[in-house]
C-alpha cells in the first residue's frame, strides 16, 4: 500500500514538474516574439508619424510656392498695367502737343482784343461770382468784334499728378465755355479750348499765393481783322461746324 502511494506521489510530482517545465519553455520562446512584435508596432507608429510630418511639410512647401507664384503673377500684372498707363500718358502728351501746335499755327493771323483771367479754389472747377463778372466784361466786346475767336486756356498749380491736373484744367476751361455758350450765346466753333495742366505757371508754385494765381483760366477775345488780313467771321484755316464741342487738348 505504501509502495503504491509513493508511486502515485512520484507520478504526480513528475507530471507537475513536466507541466511547469513546459510552461516556462513556452514563455521563454514566446516572450521575445511578443517583445519584437511590440517593437515593430512602435516602429510602425513612429514611421506613420514621420510620414505625416513629411507630408505636412511638403504640403506647406507646395502652398508656399503656389502663394509665391500668385504674388509674382500679380506683380507682373501690376507692372504690365503701369507700363500701359505710362504708354497711354506718353501718347496723350504727344496728342496734346500736336493739337496745341495746330492751334498755335491757326492763331497766327489773330490779335488779342480783350483778355482776362479767372481764378479757382484748390481742386475746384466752378466759377465764382468774380469769375462770372470778368467773363461778362470780356463778352461785352464780342458783339462789336468782327472775325473773332475766343481762346480758353485752363491751368492748375503743381499739386497732384500730371494727368489729374490736365483733366482739372480742362474742367475749368469747360466751365468758362459753358458759361459763354449758355449765358453769352457764343457759338462752340468760335472757341479754342486748351488744357495746359501745370505746364504753364504764371507764378511760382512754392508759395500759397503763387499757387492760387496758377489755378486759373485765361480767356482772350481775338480778331483776324488786323493789317494785311481780310475781315471774316470764321477763324483762319478753320472750317466751322455745328458741334458744341470746340477743339481741345
Amino acid at each position: 500500500m505504501n509502495r503504491i502511494s509513493l508511486t502515485l506521489m512520484l507520478a504526480v510530482t513528475m507530471a507537475a514538474s513536466i507541466g511547469c517545465t513546459s510552461k516556462n519553455y513556452v514563455r521563454q520562446q514566446t516572450t521575445p516574439l511578443i517583445n519584437k512584435t511590440n517593437e515593430l508596432d512602435d516602429l510602425t507608429a513612429k514611421n506613420s508619424k514621420d510620414v505625416k510630418d513629411v507630408d505636412q511639410r511638403a504640403q506647406s512647401g507646395i502652398q508656399a510656392v503656389q502663394a509665391r507664384a500668385v504674388e509674382v503673377d500679380q506683380k507682373a500684372l501690376a507692372a504690365g498695367s503701369e507700363a500701359e498707363k505710362a504708354q497711354l500718358s506718353a501718347n496723350n502728351a504727344t496728342q496734346r502737343v500736336d493739337v496745341l501746335t495746330n492751334a498755335v499755327v491757326n492763331l497766327d493771323n489773330y490779335r488779342p482784343v480783350v483778355e482776362t483771367a479767372v481764378h479757382f479754389g484748390f481742386n475746384k472747377d466752378n466759377l465764382t461770382k468774380d469769375a462770372r463778372e470778368a467773363i461778362d466784361q470780356l463778352a461785352a466786346s464780342v458783339a462789336t468784334t468782327k472775325g473773332y475767336i475766343i481762346t480758353v486756356e485752363g491751368a492748375t498749380d503743381s499739386v497732384g499728378g500730371a494727368e489729374y491736373n490736365y483733366d482739372l484744367s480742362q474742367r475749368r476751361a469747360n466751365a468758362v465755355i459753358q458759361y459763354l455758350a449758355a449765358e453769352k450765346n457764343v457759338p462752340g466753333y468760335k472757341i479754342y479750348l486748351i488744357g495746359l495742366g501745370k505746364d504753364k505757371p504764371v507764378e511760382t508754385n512754392k508759395t500759397a499765393d503763387g499757387r492760387a494765381k496758377n489755378r486759373r483760366v485765361e480767356i482772350r477775345l481775338m480778331t483776324n481783322t488786323g493789317a494785311g488780313t481780310t475781315p471774316t467771321d470764321k477763324p483762319s484755316n478753320q472750317t466751322p461746324t455745328a458741334s458744341a464741342n470746340p477743339p481741345s487738348l
